[in-house]
């Protein structure tokens, strides 16, 4: 008697794992060839300055791993650490300095800044052509429309390299992503629409209020979370062969821990890898393409610097 034949639907699937770390790696190796090339043939040395306001330990944390990668891809890194009561007049000063500065091609004011400073006005100070963030409203309305150079924000970046170096290119499928942030989920969406590479996608942005989110994620190929939700998306909102990216990094109690927490994306990865075609972890996907990405954009302001420096020669 013949096995009886299990409805393709019903068969459990072993995702792909989509490695930021791995992928991070691969990029970080050609920077480093970009940024040899550079200081050979132009002279030039790409160089990233990263301005910290206070001591907050989790600022403090990140601006030290950025300097320490600036450092291994051979990018010239410069800190200034301020004090908490920095007067806003002072901070933007030191930013019109860099701004300056012809060693200087990437700025990056680490954020949360102290209440008492204008967030808004810092970044509109940093001049567009240094601001490796992609904050700066002439980038973000650069991305928007697709025209002239711009830099994109590094998490969104780093998405498209992951899905497009996994095998995944967002060209002609339905992307949803969850989310609508100006940090992820509205760059993310331009980014998606480009007429370019790791573009061409059919995009649906759905968030917190779309009623029944489960109807629309479902609707993905692609499917794209950056709620700030711990397991918010689970296996019954994810189609069957779905490739899914999960921004988010959310801490949770977890008394079994050490710790006494445990870190989480905002999807529910162990019901979701069995539906998924492939899948990002959390922690060791998304995570660290985001500096990566800052390091992308330095050494990409530097080869425009040294154009402009060859032109005018």
């Amino acid at each position: 008697m013949p096995w009886p034949v299990v409805p393709r639907h019903h068969q459990p699937m072993t995702a792909q794992i989509i490695s930021g770390r791995e992928i991070a790696e691969e990029i970080r190796a050609e920077l480093q060839e970009r940024v040899a090339s550079l200081k050979e043939e132009s002279g030039v040395t790409p160089g990233l300055a990263t301005v910290l306001v206070g001591e907050d330990p989790a600022s403090q944390m990140y601006v030290g791993m950025k300097n320490k990668a600036a450092a291994a891809m051979g990018i010239h890194s410069r800190q200034i650490t301020l004090p908490a009561d920095t007067p806003h007049d002072e901070l933007l000063g030191v930013v019109e300095g860099l701004n300056a500065d012809p060693d200087i091609h990437g700025i990056l004011v680490q954020l949360p800044l102290p209440d008492h400073i204008d967030e808004g006005a810092i970044i509109e100070a940093i001049a567009p052509a240094k601001d490796v963030d992609g904050f700066h409203p002439i980038n973000v309305g650069r991305l928007a429309t697709d025209s002239g150079d711009f830099f994109a924000p590094c998490t969104p970046s780093g998405v498209i390299e992951m899905l497009v170096r996994s095998g995944h290119d967002p060209s002609g499928k339905h992307v949803v992503v969850v989310g609508r942030s100006n940090i992820v989920g509205r760059p993310l969406a331009s980014l998606l629409m480009r007429k370019a590479p790791g573009g061409n996608a059919t995009v649906t942005v759905a968030h917190s209020r779309t009623p029944d989110l489960g109807a629309v994620t479902r609707e993905a190929d692609i499917l794209i979370v950056a709620m700030g939700r711990p397991e918010m998306i689970t296996a019954d909102m994810v189609r069957d062969g779905a490739v899914v990216i999960d921004v988010g990094t959310n801490r949770v109690d977890d008394a079994t821990r050490e710790r006494g927490y445990r870190v989480c994306g905002d999807v529910l990865f162990d019901e979701v890898k069995e539906k998924a075609a492939a899948i990002s972890p959390v922690p060791g996907g998304v995570g660290p393409m985001t500096i990566t990405m800052l390091l992308a954009n330095t050494v990409d302001s530097a080869a425009r610097a040294g154009a402009r420096v060859g032109a005018a020669t």
